[in-house]
């Protein structure tokens, strides 16, 4: 099941305090990012964010959810309506996400 760009719509609405908020579309789901670096995604129309320590410290009691079939678990935020929590979790995160994959020159 794809996402529903609603869905999307919502959740960056509910992000829309933070500046440098994106998303890209990406095989019928989201990909999510916080001033240039990737901090999850909408998959099934769920927010699943990736799994650094602040984040776990944030929601300890979270379930981890697969995004889609062999891929890395994610940790799923079920609290989307608490605006608040959500644009705190994403701005404390960044410090911890790894910094954009560069592509390398091709070689002759």
């Amino acid at each position: 099941m794809a996402s529903t760009k609603e869905y999307l719509d919502f959740v960056l609405e509910q992000l829309s305090e933070l500046d440098e908020v994106s998303s890209r579309a990406m095989m019928g789901e989201y990909i999510l990012y916080y001033r240039g670096k990737v901090f999850g995604g909408i998959y099934d129309d769920r927010l699943l964010v990736k799994p650094v320590s602040v984040a776990v410290q944030l929601i300890p009691y979270a379930e981890l959810e697969l995004p889609y079939d062999g891929a890395k678990e994610m940790i799923l935020v079920d609290d989307v309506d608490n605006r608040e929590f959500l644009c705190e979790l994403v701005r404390n995160m960044w410090e911890e996400l790894p910094e954009k994959k560069r592509k390398n020159p091709k070689k002759s």
